[in-house]
């Protein structure tokens, strides 16, 4: 799933003022909805594992990619061949008591 983040995004306020960053958190919302798209809601979902090795920018195109099926993916944030985040998902077994 490609997807940017453009300048004048909400979530870029005050993340940080003069240079702005997409934050992490939207990373990590980005490869829900990949996981939703390929594989339908998951419930609950955990990340026992994730690295932010290099920082997005505002109006640059990434990409989520995805390796493995329900219950458990490693994932990958990419922007061209370059790694920004990487990680671990998994969806929580039983009922969530």
């Amino acid at each position: 799933m490609r997807f940017t983040i453009p300048a004048d995004d909400p979530c870029l306020d005050g993340h940080f003022p003069g240079r702005p960053l997409v934050p992490g958190v939207v990373l990590l919302e980005r490869v829900l909805e990949a996981v939703e798209a390929a594989h339908g809601t998951q419930g609950p979902l955990q990340l026992p594992q994730v690295k932010f090795l290099h920082p997005l920018l505002p109006g640059e195109e990434a990409e989520v990619v995805l390796d493995g099926a329900p219950p458990a993916w490693c994932f990958q944030v990419r922007r061209g061949d370059t790694v920004l985040a990487s990680g671990q998902l998994r969806a929580e077994a039983g009922d969530g008591r």
